[in-house]
């Protein structure tokens, strides 16, 4: 009998990575597995809609695409950081810092 295996990593027309059949992209998967230090069987008792092996299919292709992964994770995280600081503090925060809540 013949196995057909279907590639479990596809890219977007931005050529982002996603696991295919899902909206879970692969820095999610890498990104939930860095921060939170969790081994993959962990991550898919946080991640059910992913199965083990789309998981391990996830951390294999970032792997093999690192240097350019982690430099999207850079991109990413210094994109955020300009937004927020553009923003300045929230309302939410303002309230509390005037009522003596946040220093």
């Amino acid at each position: 009998m013949e196995t057909t295996v279907r590639a479990p990593i596809v890219l977007d027309d931005r050529g982002v990575a996603y696991i295919e059949g899902t909206t879970a992209k692969v820095i999610e998967v890498v990104l939930n597995k860095e921060w939170a230090s969790q081994t993959p069987e962990e991550l898919q008792r946080d991640m059910p809609h992913l199965s083990l092996a789309q998981i391990y299919a996830a951390l294999f292709y970032y792997h093999e695409h690192k240097e350019e992964l982690d430099a999207e994770i850079d991109r990413q995280c210094e994109a955020a950081e300009r937004m927020r600081a553009e923003a300045g503090e929230s309302p939410f925060a303002r309230r509390m810092r005037a009522a003596g809540k946040l220093r």
